[in-house]
């Protein structure tokens, strides 16, 4: 008999198969081109003749291979499970195993022999094999090619590789500067080791010997090289397996797994052969991108008739002497293509050029030209330029090397082209290879310009990138599109998340051009809802023009009408609208006849690199010398040292971030011999509150050690313990600066954990959790002998400030009148920063006034003021002639916000909405905001920033920042601004002035009898919920579990990043009106606000908003808030909580108790069922007594439900898993995509979250907050005291009531899992599950689960710090926890969950064999 082991990944299938000695007879590497059946078939037909009909034992490995293994019966063995199965029995020596597949990464620790702990990549496949062929494409090379180029590499440049559309822009960069393709390919092999490490790594040393296995490590040396440099390796240090490729297959043949009984070579063959291809699970709610071929046609039909003008460029080889031509020309140097367009002086079009740039603007634009004089050299005519503008990215060098009359920025070129096309149009939107323009015109005039914020999902390289991966040229592609019966939803994920919504359609049986009209649409609803975040059709007015080479693909257009029910107009040269518009714009602006020939001759040049030392950047800078003498510098993010004069050069304008940094951070040190020497990490809240700490320390004579200046080289040499990938690069950046202080050998590191900022008018001062609580990620991670003090801390009450400082500063032996005197001295520089940096920027305002130039109120948070984050952007600005002011300006304003649905409990979002209230109403004044990419505060706060300037007449320019630089992007938006406010000053037609404000109204008493709707929480406590309510006196209604449909109107009416419950929730709201279910004048909808740090507390704003824009505003929304940190009007609710908590605590017991019953038994009920039949029958009994009023008899009840599911167990011992989390999540089976089901299914034992510590917590927190003077101690901490012991005789009397369970585990006593935190986490932590989730675990831990699934939001802050930031910390104390981390939002995909839930469960399996 053969074993075989078949191994189909997300590109590749690859077979391995053994004999009956376990020795290989035979094995296979290939690529499927999304063909995966037939290339399986081919391969076995191959095995066959090889072997002959043999007796066959099928095993199936792989992220597509999954799907087979489903269809066929096959056993399946998770593929990092296969892989180490194979190492272990060939390769034992192995310390660590670093496996890089098409779209998946691998990172295996090995202990004695044994996989310890197993990490694989989640939602992105950035920086996996796939990603590497993407590079390859874009360096015009093959991957061999790569390799041998990078091989040969002098320097590594900075890439991000966390996803292909970055690196793209980074890699056009480089090509626009000249860099030497060997430096590229090798800077994009070393991106690759640097995301792998970062992603996997999570602060664990990846030791030798490291087995490099995968396609990709297998094939490419240069590879291998980048990681062997990365991670300081030596060739002794790696071992390279023969057939590296097949190590999953061969560890899926000779694994010991239950499966169907063998079976002829032959019969298989033959039954996947027959395996249909279409499954009705793929289907969908999109229609067809066109109904029928008649339908088509009429469409093109209708496309046609817009079209430009063109004329023949004339022959006049019959008349003897050469003609002259006045002409016109307009070039486009973007990207990737280079795009002409030649016309005469009435705009005709005489010739048009397009094509690819290879990375040299002027060679292409040269190209293009000289073809164009060939045709006039045939045809007799000489042209001359009268007229010539350049756009595009190589816009400035261009126009530098031709010495053409103007250049104009992208968008403007756009709209001017769209304007003639269609003199009313009323919205443009332009797609490119990696840009998206969307242009909103009132009355011929620019109102708002929305450009893709430095990522190009749902771009043409988008589009392009899939359609090479499934093996279609684009237009082949389109054409699929077109002829879709059934388009896949796909979501509006960026293409490295989609791969895995492709993956698993395939894996359905979806056809190519399903999947193809399943991408145009996902094209279309990012722009509209991620770029746009549309909200109402009508923004888009009635003349849509539609430009850019992507609209060649019929299907995206056509996808747009469907989806906004509008018809769009797209001319016959989509592609070549930017330089029309350039051309038409240099019609009016004609300045002295050139001809073509003395054009093209004063681009001839010599180049030169040369590396700027003008600051830390060292940028590397082009040096084009042109032939007359004219030179042009390329590269440099500033011009401080190369600069590109001109007699229209604006004079430079004044920078506020300089003497900002300058105010803060320029400070003198302890004279004489210092007590001892605190660091500081120079990021985070330093950036706000640097001052205070430095004059506290020298006063009381301890010296304070600085961290260095931000730089990319440290950053990168610390990312191996970021441990959270999808963090923010703020975050990501503080490891460097920790590091910096312990090379320094300072005594202490000081890194407080500030939960206050100051307090204004606003709500509240929180600082989010990641600024709060990155101390204590530090302590998990990088923890040494350099003790690492976080102190809570709060600048809110100036009393509780002092004594916070004056027991830290006691501790280090400082004597209490010292730090009297150093706090009131710290006090005073803080101060005086602050009236420093208010004053500076009135000053650089007064200037430019004076000056009658632009202010740009730059604002961002106090840590957008390192110049490594901002990416030098305040710089930029200034050399344009602007003078940049930052957000402190209105600190001393008084700025009242109420004019928004916003939550102000963030210090610094509140002074940026502040701000730019404050700068709506000046003339003289734009507002910009930096933001960070995984900002979570910002995704509640961009979109009321952006409403809020709108109803001011101003738009907003929002610059998302990341560890690479992306200048060109960011320049280009602002330049948009500028020019879009030229145009508008032209017109006079600027609108300045308010509009009305609208929200939902307060829930009056006129409210009171309206039904209560609110969104489904869990299957335990979601149906005792009304109940509840209607002992309180009203009408609630919990609304469905949510699905699909509630993904898709959240996504609508949310800001697509907002955390997944949120999108979830506003969607659940918008749904349930659109049903037509509820008449909104007679509903009202309530959701609970716990007023903390977490972004759960804006929920309630959000659904606002959502309500408003959906045309629901006249339906109040009610929150539920405990506590008074949040001020809600809401007089018509009120609840008398004396009479309600006690039933709630019954019910959330009650609750808890049936969950604990429920979990344990049905994982050991004697018929498939009972479990859920007895759950079920008592949460209505339970629902029925409290309607009844009779909540004492519940205690009986629960009596009885106990002695019932222990009646329908069977004596059975089930491997555990605790699953923790976002509170939501890890309670809702559709938002966690029914995980906890599925382990259920495996017959795992959940041991569930539980509602009651979520609410007993705030029984340590409030005990917490006033030990560590947080708070201030009163008369209700004694009526705590007693509340908690009342609580505590009722929980006792439910644990004896629940004991006739054999399986039930009692409830334990909150203060008693906080002791068990303390040791990973500081209490202080209170946001999001807060220090509950670590408690959870280190719970289940001591009493012998080692099994966790921590469950969270994508991108969720609480948990970047309480789970995964200190995961490193847990295991110290239980070395052999098994922890899972999963991120869910609208685009995981059920592949990627499955996948990690396969490698998971292995890992329990083998740990229960073991007992």
């Amino acid at each position: 008999m053969i074993r075989i082991g078949i191994d189909i990944g997300s590109t590749t299938v690859k077979v391995m198969a053994t004999g009956a000695d376990g020795d290989a007879v035979f094995s296979r590497y290939e690529r499927h081109n999304a063909n995966a059946r037939d290339v399986v078939v081919s391969l076995l037909q191959e095995l066959k003749d090889r072997c002959g009909d043999a007796e066959v034992d099928i095993r199936m490995t792989g992220s597509v291979g999954m799907g087979f293994a489903e269809k066929h019966g096959l056993p399946f063995v998770q593929e990092v499970v296969a892989a180490t199965k194979a190492v272990q029995k060939y390769h034992p020596q192995t310390a660590s195993l670093i496996d890089i597949g098409g779209e998946d990464a691998k990172v295996v620790f090995f202990r004695d022999g044994r996989a310890a702990d197993l990490r694989m990549n989640g939602n992105c496949a950035g920086g996996t094999g796939a990603f590497i062929d993407q590079m390859a494409v874009l360096l015009n090379v093959g991957v061999d090619e790569l390799n041998d180029l990078a091989m040969s590499a002098g320097q590594v440049y900075p890439i991000a590789s966390r996803c292909g559309v970055f690196c793209k822009t980074d890699i056009q960069n480089l090509i626009a500067k000249n860099v030497d393709k060997a430096d590229i390919a090798a800077s994009i092999l070393h991106a690759v080791a640097v995301q792998t490490v970062v992603t996997l790594a999570h602060g664990c040393q990846i030791t030798p010997p490291v087995l490099m296995c995968g396609g990709p490590l297998t094939f490419i040396p240069a590879l291998r090289k980048a990681f062997k440099d990365y991670l300081s390796l030596s060739d002794d240090d790696i071992i390279l397996p023969d057939n590296g490729t097949l190590l999953p297959a061969t560890g899926a043949a000779i694994a010991d797994v239950d499966g169907r009984k063998p079976v002829r070579l032959s019969a298989f063959i033959a039954e996947i052969g027959q395996a249909g291809t279409q499954d009705a699970s793929c289907r969908s709610a999109l229609a067809p991108i066109f109904g029928s071929d008649g339908e088509y046609a009429g469409w093109l039909g209708r496309m046609s008739a817009h079209k430009v003008g063109w004329a023949q460029l004339p022959d006049f080889t019959s008349g003897g002497a050469r003609r002259t031509l006045d002409v016109i020309v307009g070039i486009d140097s973007g990207s990737t293509t280079t795009k002409i367009v030649v016309t005469d002086t009435s705009s005709k079009i005489l010739y048009s050029y397009y094509a690819p740039n290879n990375g040299n603007p002027i060679s292409a634009v040269e190209e293009g030209l000289t073809r164009l004089q060939q045709q006039c050299d045939e045809r007799g005519v000489k042209l001359r330029v009268v007229g010539s503008c350049s756009t595009g990215y190589g816009e400035d060098l261009v126009k530098a090397a031709f010495q053409l009359n103007s250049g104009i920025v992208e968008t403007i070129a756009h709209y001017i082209a769209a304007h003639h096309l269609d003199p009313e149009v009323s919205f443009i939107l332009d797609i490119g290879g990696q840009d998206m323009k969307a242009i909103f015109v009132t009355d011929g005039v620019i109102d708002r310009i929305e450009i893709n914020e430095a990522c190009s999902s749902g771009c043409g390289s988008f589009l392009e990138t899939f359609a090479k991966t499934l093996g279609y040229t684009p237009h082949e592609f389109a054409e699929a599109a077109c002829r879709a019966t059934a388009p896949c939803d796909l979501g509006t994920r960026c293409t490295v998340f989609m791969n895995s919504k492709v993956k698993q359609a395939l894996r359905e049986g979806a056809t190519i051009s399903d999947i193809a009209a399943g991408l145009a649409y996902s094209v279309v609803k990012n722009c509209l809802y991620k770029v746009l975040k549309l909200r109402d059709v009508s923004q888009l007015g009635k003349h849509i023009v539609v430009q850019g080479g992507t609209m060649r693909n019929d299907a995206v257009v056509r996808a747009l009408e469907l989806l906004t029910g509008t018809e769009a107009a797209r001319c016959d040269i989509p592609e070549l609208m930017g330089a029309y518009g350039c051309a038409l714009y240099a019609v009016s602006r004609t300045q002295g006849a050139v001809p073509l020939e003395d054009m093209l001759s004063k681009a001839h040049y010599t180049q030169k690199a040369l590396h700027c030392k003008g600051c830390d950047n060292q940028c590397l800078v082009i040096r084009y010398q042109f032939d007359n003498g004219d030179k042009f510098y390329s590269g440099n993010r500033c011009e401080k040292v190369f600069t590109n004069g001109g007699s229209g050069k604006p004079e430079k304008g004044i920078n506020a971030y300089v003497r900002k940094n300058e105010l803060l951070f320029d400070r003198e040190g302890v004279k004489g011999s210092p007590r001892m020497t605190v660091g500081i990490p120079r990021c985070l809240n330093m950036y706000e509150d640097y001052p205070f700490w430095h004059t506290l320390f020298t006063a009381c004579g301890i010296d304070v050690r600085l961290s260095d200046h931000s730089r990319y080289a440290n950053y990168e040499h610390s990312a191996c313990m970021v441990m959270s990938d999808n963090i923010c690069f703020p975050a990501k950046l503080v490891h460097s600066h920790i590091q910096n202080l312990i090379d320094s050998r300072v005594n202490r590191i000081f890194m407080p954990f500030v939960v206050y900022e100051r307090q204004g008018k606003e709500q509240n001062s929180y600082n989010c959790p990641i600024v709060t609580g990155y101390a204590e990620v530090i302590k998990s991670v990088q923890a040494g002998d350099i003790p690492i003090d976080s102190p809570t801390i709060t600048f809110k009450d100036k009393s509780l400030l002092f004594k916070q400082c004056s027991e830290y500063l006691g501790s280090l032996g400082v004597a209490d009148k010292t730090i009297s005197r150093a706090f009131s001295l710290a006090v005073g520089a803080q101060d005086a920063y602050l009236s420093d940096i208010v004053n500076y920027n009135e000053r650089v305002y007064h200037k430019a006034r004076e000056k009658g130039a632009l202010t740009i109120l730059l604002a961002g948070r106090p840590y957008h003021t390192d110049m490594l984050i901002q990416h030098k952007v305040s710089d930029m600005l200034a050399e344009m002639g602007i003078y940049v002011i930052t957000d402190d300006i209105v600190r001393n304003k008084q700025v009242a916000v109420s004019d928004a649905h916003y939550l102000s409990q963030w210090a610094y979002p509140n002074r940026i909405l502040e701000a730019a209230k404050w700068s709506a109403g000046r003339k003289d004044m734009e507002f910009v905001e930096m933001t960070s990419f995984g900002c979570g505060p910002d995704a509640f706060l961009t979109d009321e920033v952006r409403d809020l300037l709108l109803r001011h007449g101003k738009v907003l320019t929002l610059l998302k920042l990341d560890d690479i630089n992306n200048v060109g992007s960011m320049k280009l938006r602002v330049r948009s601004l500028i020019e879009s406010l030229k145009l508008a000053g032209k017109n006079n037609k600027r609108r300045l002035g308010e509009d009305v404000f609208k929200t939902t109204p307060t829930f009056n008493e006129a409210c009171r009898g309206r039904k209560i709707i609110i969104p489904f929480f869990t299957p335990f406590i979601s149906p005792l919920i009304p109940a509840i309510m209607r002992i309180a006196g009203y009408d609630v209604d919990n609304l469905p579990l949510s699905d699909t449909e509630s993904c898709d109107w959240g996504l609508k009416y949310a800001n697509n990043e907002v955390c997944y419950p949120a999108t979830l929730i506003v969607g659940d709201i918008i749904k349930a009106f659109e049903s037509g279910k509820y008449d909104p004048k007679k509903t009202a909808v309530a959701m609970t606000q716990t007023g903390g740090q977490c972004r759960a507390s804006s929920y309630v704003s959000l659904i606002k908003k959502a309500l408003v824009d959906a045309g629901y505003g006249e339906v109040p929304v009610i929150a539920f808030t405990f506590g008074s940190s949040i001020d809600n009007k809401q007089p018509g609710f009120r609840v008398n909580w004396m009479k309600l908590l006690p039933i709630a605590l019954y019910s959330v017991l009650y609750s808890d108790c049936i969950a604990k019953f429920y979990y344990a038994s049905v994982v050991r009920e004697k018929e498939p069922g009972q479990a859920a039949r007895l759950r079920d029958m008592y949460l209505q009994a339970g629902e029925s007594l409290i309607l009844e009023g009779r909540h004492d008899d519940l205690m009986s009840y629960l009596k009885m439900a106990a002695i019932e599911f222990d009646r329908i167990c069977t004596d059975k011992t089930c491997p555990k898993v605790c699953v923790v989390g976002e509170i939501f999540l890890k309670f809702n089976p559709f938002a966690q995509k029914n995980v906890t089901d599925w382990l259920i299914a495996q017959g795992v034992e959940i041991v569930p979250p539980l509602l009651l510590d979520f609410f007993m917590q705030s029984f340590v927190n409030k005990r917490t907050d006033e030990e560590t003077h947080l708070s201030r101690r009163s008369i209700t901490s004694f009526m705590y005291g007693l509340v908690y012991k009342r609580i505590m005789k009722y929980v006792e009397r439910v644990n004896r009531a629940a004991a006739g369970f054999r399986y039930f585990s009692p409830f334990n006593d909150i203060f008693k899992e906080a002791d068990e935190a303390r040791k990973v986490i500081t209490l202080s932590a209170q946001f999001g599950e807060g220090w509950l989730l670590p408690a959870e675990i280190m719970s289940c831990a001591r009493q012998g689960v080692r099994n966790v699934v921590s469950l969270q939001p994508f991108g969720c802050i609480a948990n970047h710090i309480v789970s995964k930031g200190i995961e490193k910390k847990i295991k110290q104390f239980f070395p052999d926890m098994n922890i899972l981390s999963l991120d869910f939002d609208s685009g995981v995909s059920d592949v990627n969950i499955t996948n990690r839930l396969l490698l998971f469960i292995d890992n329990l399996k083998n740990e229960n064999d073991k007992k």
